[in-house]
């Protein structure tokens, strides 16, 4: 009887903490206004690819915006929209994301990232190298399906 009650506690734990994590799901806009992620839960972890770009069109080219500043060059050709750009985020208890990364096309470069809900429709999103002191914090705010 203890040992059911026990096993029923920790499964109801899990989902709760599952139905918790899951408050980040959705299609969120950077702090610029520039882009949208849509975030969404790969088995245990939370990923985000772009959905919505302000200028999907390269001013240069006339065609869609590459991936041009990627470090590796065999991937410079995949275009912005549709990359996942934020993966890796585990759901820690008391609004918190960790241990993900997010990838900013505008310089190719891939930070280590945290991210807090503030409130149900603000995202407090570290990028950082190394140590979270180190880093750029942006507010993402929630789009509303329409």
């Amino acid at each position: 009887m203890i040992l059911s009650f026990i096993f029923l506690f920790a499964v109801g734990s899990v989902c709760l903490a599952q139905t918790e994590g899951d408050a980040i799901v959705g299609v969120w806009k950077n702090g610029e206004g520039t882009g949208m992620v849509k975030i969404v839960r790969n088995g245990e972890k939370y990923q985000g690819k772009i959905v919505w770009l302000k200028e999907p069109i390269d001013p240069e080219t006339g065609k869609p915006k590459l991936d041009k500043n990627h470090p590796d060059e065999n991937v410079r050709s995949r275009p912005v929209l549709g990359l996942t750009n934020t993966w890796g985020f585990v759901y820690k208890g008391e609004n918190v994301w960790d241990d993900g990364n997010i990838y900013d096309p505008k310089n190719g470069n891939t930070y280590s990232c945290t991210i807090k809900l503030k409130d149900k429709n603000t995202l407090e999103v570290r990028g950082y190298i190394g140590i979270s002191l180190i880093g750029r914090t942006d507010l993402w705010t929630r789009q509303v399906a329409k």
